[in-house]
Formats: structure tokens, sequence, C-alpha cells
């Protein structure tokens, strides 16, 4: 498994071997001890799939606040997506500033992202499948998200705002200026 720092300390891009033959490929994404000689130990205990039909489908920015923060793996099964993550960690050095990369079923890569983070994604190619674990359960009391185009954040998503394609609780989320994040940074990642 090959890992690489983002600008944002914590968030990696973990891209698994696959070991091809005439019939395809195999890879191993995720391996708990594995990954954990490397100092990366989160337990996961959900995986969610979407699918997002159209091209300029945003989803996010979203949150899970404690006591159910949650941590998450993500990868692109099927077409492509650019995927954010946040830092939103009262405290941190990088606090408000954002990351992203595209994520593809061609290249494999995946993007963990700590808790205390905002994660979203736009989508690249019709009907575009996200795959990802999470370190805790969906608990909907917990559930937030900050609106996409805040200027504050600044994100480059690629795409006119205005044409984004988004749910209503996305539409209506608030700013992060407003945002009294439950998150605070214990120093380190």
């Amino acid at each position: 498994m090959q890992i690489d720092k983002t600008p944002l300390p914590g968030i990696l891009i973990l891209t698994p071997r696959r070991f091809g033959d005439a019939r395809g490929w195999f890879s191993e994404v995720w391996n708990s001890k594995t990954l954990a000689t490397a100092g990366i130990g989160v337990e996961f205990v959900q995986d969610n799939h979407s699918c997002s039909r159209d091209v300029g489908t945003v989803r996010g920015l979203h949150f899970q606040s404690p006591p159910h923060a949650q941590a998450k793996l993500v990868r692109c099964g099927r077409g492509r997506v650019f995927d954010v993550a946040v830092d939103i960690r009262i405290g941190s050095p990088t606090y408000g500033q954002w990351t992203g990369v595209d994520l593809s079923a061609e290249d494999g890569r995946q993007l963990l992202i700590p808790a205390g983070f905002l994660h979203g994604f736009v989508t690249r190619e019709p009907d575009s499948e996200l795959l990802y674990k999470c370190s805790d359960y969906y608990a909907p009391e917990c559930d937030g998200a900050i609106r996409f185009d805040d200027p504050d954040i600044g994100i480059d998503w690629g795409i006119d705002p205005s044409q984004a394609i988004l749910s209503d609780k996305d539409a209506a989320a608030g700013s992060l200026r407003d945002f009294a994040s439950p998150f605070v940074w214990e120093g380190g990642a």
C-alpha cells in the first residue's frame, strides 16, 4: 500500500497495489494490521455506498459531531469524483483549510479523513459511485453540514457553483463563519 501525505496533516492518500492478469485485477483496499505498522490505527464499523447519477452532483460538506464523530476512508468504485476534506478543529493551524484529490475507479486511490474534518465530493462522470468506511455508526442527531461553496473556505470544485446539483439539506447548509465547531485540535496531525 502506497501512503501519501496531503497539505493537511492527517489527511492521507492510500493507493492499494493491484495485481492483474487476463481476468482483470485484485486489490486489498484495507488491512488493519498492515496499516497499523504505518501508524494508521482506525477501526471501521460501517460501510456506505452512494451513487450519483449526474455530473456536477455535490454531496457535502458533511460531518458527524462527537460523541459519534467519524473518520472515513473514501474510494470511488465507478466513475470519477473530486473528493475534499476541510479542517474544522478549533485551534488547528490549518483550521478552515481544504485539500482535494481526484478519485476514480480506474486509479483505485483512497482518501483517509480523520474525525474533525468536513467531507464532500463532486462527480466528474455520470453514475459515479463512492464507497466509504466509517469509524462510528450514523447518528442523525450528530449529522451536520457546511455550505459547499462557502467563500471563507474557497474550494475550487471545478464547476459553476450555481449549476451544482444539491440535496435540500446541502442547499440549506450554513457557513463556516457561523459554525461553532465541536472539534478541538489536540496537537499532532
